[in-house]
């Protein structure tokens, strides 16, 4: 019974890999049925260059989210690990929004080519997210206003009386 989260954190994670497999593997066979077999017609080159575009889209966070979610084994092949909790956020969660935008993406430039705005949603966040992380290690205009006399002896006299303590008076019996 020993590592059994373990075993079941691996049975999820190969599950959950074949679903997201899945997904991208549906996406780009009904992109290419449509696209480039009944629509064939209107398949130019910006096109092609959008499967491929999509394609590394897919490949790149699918490769990082299979390293992820990779058991470990100890020298004697017992089940160290099970891998990464795939259901946590983070770096894991902003991996599988990049596959689901592009999967959505994908599909709807079958209807219609202003869908590929929808992709400037991935780089627009991830500025955001920068400029918060910048936004931090930047100094700050002032380190508070200035305290009057009045003020800073009324902060001396709370902090002194904070630091004398209570006494507790008890009945005596």
């Amino acid at each position: 019974m020993a590592n059994q989260g373990a075993k079941k954190r691996k049975e999820e994670n190969a599950r959950h890999m074949k679903n997201l497999l899945y997904v991208i593997i549906i996406s780009n066979v009904v992109y290419l049925v449509i696209r480039a077999g009944f629509m064939y017609s209107t398949f130019k080159w910006k096109h092609a260059g959008g499967l491929l575009l999509t394609a590394f889209a897919y490949i790149i966070p699918y490769q990082q989210l299979y390293a992820m979610s990779m058991p470990s084994y100890g020298e004697d092949g017992e089940l160290i690990d099970g891998g990464f909790d795939m259901s946590t956020g983070g770096i894991c969660g902003y991996l599988h929004d990049v596959i689901y935008i592009t999967s959505f993406v994908q599909l709807a430039s079958i209807f219609s080519e202003k869908f590929w705005y929808i992709y400037l949603v991935i780089p627009a966040f991830a500025a955001y997210k920068l400029f918060g992380l910048v936004k931090g290690f930047l100094p700050s205009g002032s380190e508070g206003p200035e305290e009057d006399e009045k003020t800073r002896r009324k902060r001396e006299k709370m902090e002194k009386r904070a630091s004398r303590g209570k006494f507790v008076k008890t009945r005596a019996r």
